[in-house]
């Protein structure tokens, strides 16, 4: 028996080790495609200020010394040491810290108001932590400024806007260095022609996107892994060939010797060496699809010593051929290999432009999921890979932003000035939640998490007061960008708040629906309605305005509630909350319906049949349960929905009271004599005389004495928004044909 232990437990550690290994295998292409191809421009982008009047080697190896220290610093000691661990159950990026701080710390606005996701966030809250002296004060004082949480949520949408401006800059400036290049060979191709080439291969690369990553994905692996060998075995070359002193900058002294000597031109020039670090958040951010372990091995086995000595290599050249300072990288390449290289450049920066397009995709599908962002067709491009998804409308946007960098700069310094200052603004956001999570989730002493971001927080502070200081010189171009999207993503998640908050205001008792009947002159029609609503208890406004207008509904009633958890993904036996509204005799249920902001919406067709499936579970099982039809079962007063009882593994069931449009109350209830039988024949039969769907289409204004900024942000920001992105019914994919929409103005 030990010997069968034996062997299982080293079977199942041999199985670990292989696919931790693919993994890390497979980050390669998605996750380090931008930190890898930084050699291409860093030194370049460093000595095109006035660094450039310092030549001497003192100078080119303290930046070699910044470069060493900056990668050692920030992607090493900051994101695999430390960020790595602060997942939001597997999901890495600014959205899962902040989903990490409203579940565990209950911190923010985007944390919901009803209990119904207790269940599963109380899944890794399990483990009892003892609370330090710091977190309930950090807490008391988040709980008394609600300003506090605005300020937090801004931040954060602030980190968001700034990662899909790395969408548009990223491919420019990668793609943009890597065709320059072929200058080096060609010094009389005119700059258009490069920009023209630019603008061919960022047009190809967008128009494939449709067809998604996963058909070519088995390329970008080998091609990072090539690209990698090549840059660290010319770094190699290049230290052995023209100066192996280099090694010497490994050591902090030429960092001080560096600012010593140049003054303020050193402190322009960190605006360059940030550079070597961009792509060092997506080790958090794409973290989703691999593991924690597999991306350190990655970065510490492979990318980083290959980085290391690329950027050693470079310096060893250019300490003896200062006269190509602006053409670095591709001149420190040996004339035997220089096309091969280049071409592998090439491709390199087209794998590093796909991983951040389809990080934007990703992070924007998240935002609208938590109402951050209006309704956009996301479409999932790989049935293996949940995270490969494509946004028609993000994707050309970006293509479009893409171009008119490229066209409108056509200088990398530029761009460069551009890209730093995103990169640095990220990271230090992350820094700055990474104090939250120390504290208030991982109940950690306040003077560890002080010690964190002064270290960690001063070396980027250095690097972006660099970087603003170069804000009229192509710095603008994310600030501007940022500051439209964090508006238009913040517009939509208040204007989102306030409709949802008139429907929660003006919902109609229940005791009004259940007391229409065939005496009143309400009909039932065959059939099984639908009714979408964002209301969690009471008869959502919308559908009274319709039985006031139009007497009649279907025999089945099922009111269907989407609710967007703060939470990656949930479980499909935790996917359905149902609910009975009244007698059996009515025949009408509630329908939560939960999703994390990863999650995938299955199309209408399977959609409905999981919906009516849930609903013939649950009263199958009141059919089934004879001992529980006759008992009696109390339930608490003044509960939400989620207080209910649990049905098997992925129905929860509860019956509503009719009174009252404030909280839900559960009542005593007998389901002695209950016919469920009758109930399921009913079901049956409205499902063959076909469903319908209803939903509000509603215009939402401000009130005649609301502010101007409130007027301004809902009638014409809001409104626009609305108007000009994808209806409810088309993002959900609901078909026309069976659609009723109920049109409504709400006064917010």
């Amino acid at each position: 028996m030990e010997l069968e232990s034996g062997s299982t437990n080293r079977q199942s550690r041999l199985k670990l080790y292989k696919s931790t290994l693919i993994l890390a295998y497979q980050s390669f292409g998605v996750v380090y495609g931008d930190l890898s191809t930084s050699p291409i421009y860093v030194y370049t982008s460093t000595f095109s200020g006035r660094l450039r009047l310092h030549e001497d080697d003192d100078e080119i190896l303290g930046v070699l010394s910044l470069v060493f220290w900056t990668l050692t610093l920030i992607p090493l000691c900051k994101y695999i040491v430390f960020v790595l661990g602060a997942d939001d159950n597997g999901e890495g990026g600014t959205f899962a810290l902040y989903s990490l701080l409203c579940r565990r710390a209950k911190l923010g606005l985007l944390r919901p108001s009803h209990s119904t996701d207790d269940d599963i966030s109380s899944q890794d809250s399990c483990l009892l932590i003892k609370e330090t002296r710091a977190s309930p004060l950090l807490k008391e004082f988040f709980d008394k400024h609600h300003s506090s949480r605005v300020v937090l949520l801004l931040i954060v949408i602030l980190g968001t806007s700034m990662v899909i401006a790395d969408g548009i800059l990223t491919p420019s400036m990668s793609v943009l260095s890597a065709v320059y290049g072929i200058k080096t060979k060609a010094g009389g191709l005119h700059d258009s022609y490069a920009v023209l080439i630019t603008c061919l291969i960022l047009v190809g690369l967008f128009v494939l996107q449709h067809i998604g990553t996963h058909r070519v994905g088995f390329l970008f692996a080998p091609i990072i892994l090539l690209w990698l060998l090549s840059i660290s075995g010319v770094g190699i070359y290049n230290i052995i060939q023209w100066n192996p002193r280099v090694v010497s900058a490994l050591s902090p002294y030429y960092v001080y010797k560096l600012f010593k000597l140049t003054g303020k031109d050193g402190w322009t020039s960190l605006g360059g060496i940030v550079l070597c670090i961009t792509g060092a958040e997506a080790m958090f951010a794409d973290l989703g699809h691999f593991s924690q372990l597999s991306i350190r091995i990655a970065f510490t086995a492979i990318i980083y010593p290959s980085l290391i000595l690329a950027y050693m290599g470079e310096a060893a050249y250019l300490s003896k051929h200062k006269e190509d300072l602006q053409r670095s990288f591709y001149r420190a390449i040996p004339e035997a290999v220089f096309w091969p290289v280049f071409i592998i450049a090439t491709l390199a920066t087209v794998v590093a432009s796909q991983a951040v397009i389809s990080a934007t995709f990703s992070i924007i599908s998240q935002c609208w999921a938590l109402k951050c962002f209006p309704r956009v067709k996301i479409i999932h491009t790989s049935n293996q890979m949940h995270g490969q998804i494509y946004i028609p409308e993000v994707n050309w946007m970006l293509m479009v932003f893409c171009l008119l960098v490229v066209i409108g700069f056509r200088d990398t310094d530029m761009i460069a000035n551009a890209y730093g200052l995103t990169v640095i603004i990220v990271m230090f956001v992350t820094t700055c939640l990474m104090f939250l999570v120390i504290v208030m989730v991982w109940k950690r002493n306040i003077l560890a998490a002080f010690i964190f971001v002064t270290v960690f927080g001063f070396v980027e502070l250095l690097y972006l007061s660099s970087c603003l200081a170069k804000v009229a010189k192509g710095g603008w171009i994310p600030l501007i960008f940022s500051l439209i999207v964090l508006s238009v993503m913040y517009i939509w998640h208040y204007g989102t708040l306030q409709k949802q908050s008139f429907e929660s205001h003006n919902r109609t008792s229940l005791d009004m629906l259940l007391s229409l009947g065939p005496n009143v002159g309400i009909n039932r029609v065959r059939g099984i309605g639908l009714i979408y609503t964002s209301v969690l208890s009471g008869i959502p406004p919308m559908f009274s305005h319709f039985v006031t207008n139009f007497p009649a509904f279907h025999q089945v009633l099922i009111f269907v509630t989407f609710q967007f958890l703060i939470t990656p993904r949930v479980s499909a036996n935790q996917r359905f909350i149902v609910s009975r509204i009244g007698p059996a005799g009515f025949r009408l249920y509630r329908c939560i319906v939960r999703f994390g902001y990863k999650d995938a919406r299955k199309d209408s067709y399977a959609f409905e049949t999981d919906l009516i499936e849930t609903v013939r579970v649950f009263l199958q099982h009141e059919s089934d349960d004879g001992d529980a039809r006759d008992s009696v079962s109390e339930m608490p007063v003044n509960q939400h929905e989620s207080d209910c009882l649990r049905l098997r593994d992925d129905v929860s069931m509860r019956v509503e009271n009719g009174s009252g449009a404030g909280l839900t109350r559960c009542k005593r209830v007998r389901f002695c004599g209950v016919d469920n039988s009758k109930e399921l024949e009913d079901l049956e039969d409205a499902r063959e005389a076909g469903l319908a769907y209803m939903m509000g289409n509603t215009c939402v204004l401000a009130r005649e004495t609301s502010s101007f900024v409130k007027k301004f942000a809902i009638n014409i920001v809001y409104g626009f928004l609305r108007r000009n992105c994808r209806s409810p019914s088309t993002a959900l994919g609901v078909p026309h044909t069976s659609l009723i929409e109920v049109g409504m103005a709400y006064r917010v």
